[in-house]
C-alpha cells in the first residue's frame, strides 16, 4: 500500500505563487509516475503535470510556462511550483502515483486564487 499526503495549498492573489508537496510512504517502487491533478467545482478532474522516474515531464497546456513539477526520489516526494497563478487555477489539487500494481491518490489540497 501507498499513502500520499499533500500540503502547501491555500489562498493567494492572482499573480502569486504557491508550492505544493506530496510525500509518499509505504511500498514505493523506484520506477513510477508521480503527478498532480486538479478538480474545479462542476468540472472533471484533469491532469496538471506528470513526472516519471527518469525525470521526463509533461504539462497541461494551460499551465505550461507557469508551473513546474519536480521530484525528490530519496524522499519519495513530488512538488508542484505554481507561479503567476490565475483565478482559473482555483481547484482541489490531488497527488497521484502510478506504479506496478497500483494507482494511488492523496486526499487533495485546496488552492484558491483571488482576482
Amino acid at each position: 500500500q501507498v499513502q500520499l499526503v499533500e500540503s502547501g495549498g491555500g489562498l493567494v492573489q492572482a499573480g502569486g505563487s504557491l508550492r505544493l508537496s506530496c510525500a509518499a510512504s509505504g511500498s514505493i517502487f523506484s520506477n513510477n509516475a508521480m503527478a498532480w491533478y486538479r478538480q474545479a467545482p462542476g468540472k472533471q478532474r484533469e491532469l496538471v503535470a506528470r513526472i516519471i522516474s527518469d525525470g521526463r515531464t509533461n504539462y497541461a497546456d494551460s499551465v505550461k510556462g507557469r508551473f513546474t513539477i519536480s521530484r525528490d526520489n530519496a524522499k519519495n516526494t513530488v512538488y508542484l511550483q505554481m507561479n503567476s497563478l490565475k483565478p482559473e487555477d482555483t481547484a482541489v489539487y490531488y497527488c497521484n502515483v502510478v506504479q506496478r500494481g497500483g494507482d494511488y491518490w492523496g486526499q487533495g489540497t485546496q488552492v484558491t486564487v483571488s482576482s
